[in-house]
């Protein structure tokens, strides 16, 4: 079954048309609501990738630490209830330190050698 599908394949990519293009590619985009893609670059994906994973995490961090609190306070005094919340506050609170250590020391990193390894702007209502 699979050589005959790859079969019809290899038929269909023989027989069918082929136009050619121009010799040039213009991978540019055109209009201004793409003036940003033009400055794209690979450092600058690297950038974004870097700070969008840390923002993540440390949210997934902080959900952790608030479902742990709310374990706790609906645990009802049950004893390996609440040793369960107490392990996932503790595991959630080492994770948020873990994130925001590595947040440090690439401040650090960008503040001894001059790389800059993220530009993280707030965003504010202006």
């Amino acid at each position: 079954m699979f050589n005959q599908i790859k079969n019809k394949i290899m038929l269909a990519s023989i027989i069918a048309p082929v136009y050619a293009a121009g010799t040039d590619i213009n991978i540019k985009p055109q209009g201004t609501n793409f003036t940003a893609l033009t400055s794209l670059t690979a450092g600058g994906i690297i950038s974004g990738a870097i700070n969008l994973v840390l923002i993540v995490v440390a949210l997934v961090f902080f959900f952790i630490l608030v479902f742990g609190g709310l374990k706790w306070v609906t645990s009802g005094g049950d004893e390996k209830k609440v040793a369960a919340a107490r392990a996932q506050i503790t595991n959630a609170l080492i994770g948020l330190a873990i994130v925001f250590a590595a947040w440090a020391i690439m401040k650090l990193i960008e503040t001894v050698f001059g790389i800059s390894i993220f530009n993280f702007t707030v965003p504010t209502f202006q």
